[in-house]
């Protein structure tokens, strides 16, 4: 007999005990309340219907004990008339003292606790066991949807004083059942493998270390069969449908097959093609937005394409609720559809309000002076998307939604909501490090993209390794005006030992003074001039190259020069850090002024195309072809001016600047021109680190510096391969490479790991 029953039974005998005790209504003189052990009297008062004075009838009686147990305070209730005194005798349920949960491991404690809570199942709650068990079923069903079926759950109470317990949760969570076979049954045009290709549950594949594509998830086949509901009907399988779907355990609960019955149907072509509606954008623009053409197979993906490239044509004039609702009419004879796009623009909308949400270190202009779509102008969805791509771009920014508010009683005003997660972007470090290139490092340095949350960029550094002495400044005002046109200025003070860099041996002593201009020509394109004037002294020793000392001996040692630098810069990527699709490309020709002491030109391209293969994975090429030479009375590029190539960045595998021709010292000198290239594929790695903070990338690298583009030779060309990790810390970016090289030549400076910080990706 359930608790449930035997409460009904007890409340029944008590209501005839009570109706016999007091078959005549009768004043209530008192009221007696016993058995309280936790509960203060005044608590129960307020829930006793009845007070000293009231007249006392028998369906009082029921209505008493009726809300009283409505509490959930009390396990019993009876209740005694006597000599008109109204004594309420109560038997309390215990309350949790602690409650404590071990073994789980696959559900945190935090959302066990948040469960338990929201069910009044808490420390200084009363325990009502009932709810209790209907916990332990919930929790049961949450790791059978994890593949978790061997699971077992026990729910332990310690009594302790007071009427209290202690509540302990035991979970044995076991291990997960695997899935052995995923079984379509009723497929004839395509094969199950090709059907199973990317679907999510299943053999785990043996290169995925990391994957759990063989645990069982229901909301994981949910997806699967979705994918595979996808994939007819984008090949024009109407009627396709899964019939049934069985999955069965082995009685060990360790295996699981699964069974999924399909119907496939018949094939159908699109007979016409056709739009309907009331718009004002011209017909003929819009048919020319649409992905399907009249023969072709039908495909559900292609006509989801057409309707948004048209609400997003219709949403760029304004009509921010436009609505395309495609319409079948299906000939089942001739299996043939007759597709229109039916087209209700709605009303024009415009925007009232830009609010720009998450900004704790930042100020409102940095984003709005980003903004594309104006206040109290027209809506438009290519200028919200523009905004959206320029915030998520600036390299403070680590993610951009955008939410588009009805304005309450009005069908023709929006308020555009745009929420940014902002990260440091920049660094402040004083210390030492170590650098495979450049040995010890003795470091101060401060560097911020978003200085005072102005946007602004400032940075110094102070460095000190066997290579380089350093001491520099810049400044940079991204928005000197408010068209976007950027001015900078800065200083540097740089001394180097050449040799420790394995490059020829020299010291040299410079100083320079900068000052930039950046004007933006579209979205994406932009040109910027730098001038800059600097002193440049070279030291020589007895172990300089003979190339250097006749370098030096027919242009001086000792040189002031005026440059002007211009660039050319194309970046449409999604974002700079860590992007995943979107093309960038710099131009920069770097001349020095007639009448300097060094007359001489730098010309090179850089590039890098980012192509989504996947929601996981990127494919990118890069390539770097430069070229320099001399002018007037200089004899030669100045050898302290030369490319060079090797390392991260450029031909990983290979030492830093050892790449390409040799001086007398065979150390590396240099060349006039550079060419470099590389594939990559980068994927993040589940369950490790946020995807927008680490990532590894498979790479192939070759290229190599010549002493003149006559002498450029394929079979010269060094290249690696190898594995890329990159990750973005508090500190700042880091990069670690293992590169295995070849075609390479045994006068080669290799390395196979590589580190490098504070690099971009």
């Amino acid at each position: 007999m359930t608790i449930g029953i035997i409460k009904i039974f007890t409340l029944l005998v008590l209501l005839l005990l009570v109706n016999a005790a007091s078959a005549e209504p009768f004043k209530i003189r008192d009221i007696v309340i016993e058995g309280l052990e936790r509960i203060e009297p005044g608590t129960v008062f307020t829930y006793i219907p009845v007070k000293v004075g009231d007249v006392f009838s028998d369906t009082d009686s029921a209505e008493v004990i009726r809300e009283l147990y409505k509490t959930e305070l009390f396990s019993d209730v009876i209740l005694r008339l006597e000599d008109s005194v109204l004594t309420v005798e109560v038997k309390e349920r215990p309350g949790i003292a602690s409650l404590d949960i071990i073994g789980n491991k696959d559900i945190p404690d935090e959302q066990l606790i948040e469960s338990l809570t929201d069910i009044g199942i808490a420390p200084g709650r009363v325990l009502n066991r009932s709810v209790l068990e209907r916990l332990e079923n919930e929790l049961l069903q949450q790791y059978f949807a994890r593949g978790k079926y061997n699971v077992q759950i026990r729910t332990l109470m310690t009594e302790l004083a007071r009427n209290r317990v202690d509540v302990q949760i035991q979970i044995a969570e076991g291990k997960a059942a695997k899935i052995k076979d995923v079984n379509i049954v009723g497929n004839s045009i395509y094969i199950d493998k090709k059907l199973k290709k990317k679907f999510e549950s299943g053999n785990r594949p043996f290169w995925k270390i990391w994957s759990d594509n063989n645990k069982y998830s229901k909301q994981r086949l949910s997806a699967d069969l979705e994918q595979l509901r996808s994939q007819y009907l984008n090949t024009g399988y109407l009627n396709f449908s899964v019939d049934s779907t069985q999955v069965s355990i082995t009685p060990d609960k360790k295996d699981i097959f699964i069974t999924i019955n399909v119907n496939e149907g018949d094939q159908y072509t699109l007979a016409s093609v056709k739009l309907a509606g009331s718009f004002e954008v011209a017909e003929q623009e819009l048919k020319g937005l649409l992905a399907v053409e009249e023969g072709e197979i039908f495909s559900r993906s292609q006509v989801v394409v057409s309707s948004e490239r048209i609400s997003n044509r219709l949403g760029a004039d304004g009509y921010a609720f436009a609505r395309v609702n495609p319409i079948p009419d299906v000939d089942e004879e001739t299996k043939t559809v007759d597709l229109t796009f039916f087209i209700d623009q709605g009303k024009r909308v415009y925007v009232r309000r830009v609010s720009v949400l998450g900004n704790q270190f930042s100020r409102d202009e940095v984003f709005r002076r980003e903004l594309r779509q104006m206040e109290g102008g027209w809506y438009s969805q290519s200028g919200i998307e523009a905004s959206r791509r320029r915030i998520q771009r600036l390299a403070f920014v680590e993610n951009v939604e955008v939410d588009t508010i009805k304005v309450p009683g009005r069908d023709d005003v929006v308020d555009i909501n745009i929420s940014v997660t902002e990260r440091l972007a920049g660094s402040f470090s004083i210390g030492a490090g170590l650098s495979d290139s450049q040995g010890a490092v003795i470091t101060t340095s401060v560097s911020q993209d978003n200085f005072l949350g102005s946007g602004k960029q400032v940075a110094f550094r102070l460095n000190t390794s066997k290579v380089n002495s350093i001491y520099d400044f810049s400044y940079t005002d991204p928005y000197y005006t408010i068209d976007g046109v950027s001015r900078g200025f800065g200083f540097s003070y740089i001394s180097t030992d050449a040799e420790e860099a394995d490059i020829s041996d020299f010291g040299s002593d410079q100083f320079s003074l900068q000052a930039s201009y950046g004007i933006p020509l579209t979205e994406i394109d932009r040109v910027s001039v730098i001038g800059d004037v600097r002193t440049t002294q070279i030291n020589t020793n007895t172990n300089s190259s003979t190339e250097v000392n006749e370098f030096l001996d027919d242009n001086g040692n000792d040189f002031l020069n005026f440059n002007i630098t211009g660039i050319y810069s194309h970046d449409s990527r999604n974002r700079r850090t860590f992007g995943t699709k979107g093309f960038y490309q710099r131009a920069r020709l770097e001349f020095s002024v007639p009448s300097s002491d060094l007359e001489y030109y730098k010309v090179d391209h850089q590039h890098v195309w980012l192509i989504p293969l996947s929601e996981t994975f990127t494919f990118a090429t890069r390539s770097e072809v430069g070229y320099g030479e001399s002018f007037g009375s200089t004899t030669d590029l100045p050898f302290f001016e030369k490319f060079r190539a090797g390392g991260s960045g450029s031909v990983r595998g290979f030492r830093d600047n050892t790449l390409g021709p040799q001086d007398s010292q065979d150390d590396s000198f240099g060349g006039n021109f550079l060419t470099t290239a590389g594939v990559e594929i980068y994927f993040p790695v589940p369950a490790l680190v946020e995807a927008s903070r680490f990532r590894l990338g498979i790479f192939a690298d070759v290229g190599n510096v010549f002493a003149d583009v006559d002498d450029f030779e394929t079979s010269e060309l060094r290249g690696s391969a190898g594995l890329e990790m990159n990750l973005i810390t508090g500190l700042g970016g880091i990069t670690l490479s293992f590169a295995s090289p070849f075609n390479d030549d045994e006068d080669d400076e290799t390395e196979s790991f590589q580190f490098e910080l504070g690099t971009s990706f």
